[in-house]
């Protein structure tokens, strides 16, 4: 039990820093392509910080864990929504001004919908997956296509300095691209090493502990992939850089159901019985819940990031308790 709650925590703290790792890299040679700040952030760094819970959920899929994968999933995006956001908010209240950032909050209702429509017959196949991979490529290069033609001033000039952080110890010269490539190989590797004791310690201290797989994804799994969404977040909203925060959570929730899911389902199709209806409303709620507290203002204050840090432990309750 010691033993593999210590994978539990190597896992969780190679997650973290591979995604960290990723992240640098990805963005450094993003910018050597001369891909846009905006565009970076919104599609770059929100990958960078899923990684986690794809490396997780493709490496749980294949080892017939496809409640961990589906619970990871699910359970990422609840704590992105309710948890990320309500700390976020409680450290400096975030006002967004990207209208890009803007339109992708409907869209994330919208892929949300979806899900719960394909999950109705308790299992999630090869053809839902490839449906879902389809919708995040589309994703991806709209999303692309449109942050090129820009956004409003403030919305642009935080993404550049959100990038300028992301990039600041390394030269922005031909001769330190190897060190791009360096962090990219390093990332990946630590996110492999980490899914792999991650997923090892969690199978088997909920079997001791008696709680079923769909749970650890749901909550220790789910929780510990979204750290570099917590981290980036928080570290965004102390900056004022609010349509930073929110791109990096709304773009990572896309991509967890459309590319995370999608590509898992595509390997290995899995079952969904161990998800409760009220896992699912609380996917969805959460990400209306938080469109009707910015849709007045598109400001979150506070007292409404108080507010879905007490659904979230109120959900966590109703999972543990």
């Amino acid at each position: 039990m010691i033993l593999h709650s210590a994978f539990m925590i190597v896992g969780l703290v190679l997650l973290a820093t591979g995604a960290e790792a990723l992240v640098r890299g990805a963005t450094g040679l993003a910018l050597r392509l001369g891909i846009s700040a905006l565009t970076i952030g919104l599609t770059v760094v929100a990958i960078g910080t899923g990684s986690p819970e794809l490396v997780l959920s493709i490496q749980a899929a294949l080892a017939g864990n496809s409640d961990i994968a589906l619970g990871n999933v699910v359970g990422s995006n609840i704590s992105n929504t309710a948890l990320v956001l309500g700390v976020a908010a409680l450290v400096r209240p975030m006002a967004v001004r990207s209208q890009l950032v803007r339109r992708e909050m409907p869209l994330m209702i919208g892929v949300t919908v979806l899900l719960m429509l394909m999950l109705i017959d308790g299992s999630l196949g090869r053809i839902d997956g490839l449906v879902l991979v389809v919708g995040g490529m589309i994703y991806l290069v709209g999303t692309y296509v449109v942050a090129q033609k820009g956004d409003t001033k403030e919305a642009v000039e935080e993404f550049e300095e959100a990038v300028e952080e992301i990039c600041e110890d390394q030269e922005k010269s031909p001769r330190r691209g190897w060190l791009d490539g360096l962090l990219l190989a390093v990332g990946l590797g630590a996110l492999l090493a980490g899914a792999s004791l991650l997923l090892k310690g969690a199978v088997f201290v909920a079997a001791e502990v008696g709680l079923s797989e769909v749970v650890i994804g749901l909550t220790v799994i789910a929780l510990g992939t979204s750290l570099p969404e917590l981290a980036a977040s928080v570290a965004a909203a102390r900056r004022g850089e609010a349509d930073v925060a929110f791109g990096n959570v709304i773009g990572s929730n896309i991509f967890n159901i459309l590319l995370v899911l999608g590509i898992s389902a595509m390997i290995q199709p899995f079952q969904a019985t161990g998800l409760r209806p009220l896992d699912l409303a609380t996917l969805l709620g959460s990400a209306v819940l938080l469109l009707v507290l910015m849709w007045r203002g598109w400001v979150l204050s506070r007292t409404e990031g108080a507010l879905l840090l007490v659904g979230y432990a109120a959900y966590i309750y109703s999972l543990l308790g």
